[in-house]
């Protein structure tokens, strides 16, 4: 769709917030006069003050990256920036960790874009991230989340090695969705990394794993903080401990103000009150029984699809479900009782 000034002047209405964090919140929803535009906010006015030095900076790294991206087939297209945030057209797609793509199709598409992006002078920085690619319903790559994108002005070396290491991070998608489809170029492009990935890894990296999972207690997989890794392991060991409790599984989600939820689904015939019993301080936000969690094939939980269950991200949920109706079947009841609806709260 072509980006009219109405478009651009459009009032957004909320619907569903995805993802919250220190640094934005990101907010699904539409135009108003334009339903056949789907978008989504990255919302920076709530940012605390301490924080908003570094949320505007990956903010106007993510606007001159959209805007240089535009016309790409599989970029978002970016509406409008202001005091609010910035707005951007809602790609519409499966994760690459659950769309696990197998169709080389895919991948030849997904090099497409890369390659596209370059000759506009942009690097990513950051599809390492598989929840940074999408399959979309036709079957076509996109990319989203451009906040550490950059826009080069010069085509150096630089520019070639970060534009290099943006493919090795596409082959990376490939190698583990897709190992077989993989050619003896691109096993040897995998093994060599880049020297400023190298130090990257051996410097920057420990730094800023330190900051933001220590210090800020946040983690930027999803945007939360790592309250499983922290919480976690005491709950499990005091849950497990009832004989009446098969298996936990447990996974975070955003509160409608500040903060990250720790919400567990439990295996057992127990009811949440006497559960709620068993949990150690600090306890989980929110305590699912259920009779029985998905699993794959191996018997492990399926903790993708639980993720998408605690975040009430059914429209992703229900793209999975699609392919497997027996699966739809058994995780019905465990998706009506679900206990988070914050998703549909907004500030």
């Amino acid at each position: 769709m072509k980006l009219t000034p109405e478009i651009a002047k459009a009032r957004f209405l909320p619907e569903t917030v995805h993802k919250r964090d220190v640094f934005s919140e990101t907010i699904s929803g539409q135009l108003d006069g334009v339903p056949d535009l789907p978008v989504v906010l990255r919302k920076l006015d709530g940012v605390p003050l301490w924080a908003r030095p570094v949320a505007w900076w990956l903010a106007r790294k993510e606007i001159r990256g959209l805007r240089a991206v535009q016309g790409i087939e599989g970029c978002p297209l970016l509406i409008r920036a202001d005091r609010t945030g910035l707005l951007r057209s809602w790609t519409k797609g499966t994760p690459l960790q659950l769309a696990r793509p197998s169709d080389p199709a895919w991948y030849r598409d997904a090099r497409r874009l890369l390659r596209e992006m370059r000759r506009a002078g942009v690097t990513h920085n950051d599809i390492a991230k598989p929840q940074n690619w999408l399959m979309t319903p036709e079957g076509r790559a996109a990319v989203i989340d451009f906040q550490l994108a950059t826009v080069h002005r010069r085509r150096g070396r630089l520019f070639r090695t970060m534009a290099r290491e943006d493919l090795r991070h596409l082959l990376k998608q490939k190698r583990a969705y897709a190992p077989e489809l993989l050619t003896p170029s691109e096993h040897r492009m995998l093994k060599r990394k880049a020297l400023p990935a190298r130090i990257w890894m051996a410097t920057v990296k420990p730094a800023y794993n330190f900051v933001t999972r220590r210090l800020m207690n946040w983690s930027d997989g999803e945007g939360t903080e790592d309250r499983i890794e922290r919480d976690g392991p005491a709950l499990r060991t005091a849950l497990l401990a009832h004989p009446e409790v098969s298996d936990v599984a447990l996974c975070t989600y955003a509160l409608p103000a500040k903060g990250v939820g720790l919400y567990a689904f439990v295996e057992t015939g127990l009811e949440a009150d006497a559960l709620a019993k068993l949990a150690p301080a600090p306890r989980p936000e929110l305590i699912q029984p259920v009779a029985a969690l998905p699993r794959h094939a191996d018997g492990t939980p399926r903790m993708d699809l639980l993720q998408l269950v605690a975040t009430n991200r059914l429209d992703e949920l229900e793209e999975v479900l699609k392919q497997d109706p027996d699966l739809e079947r058994g995780l019905k009841p465990l998706i009506a009782q679900r206990l988070n609806l914050t998703d549909r709260i907004l500030r």
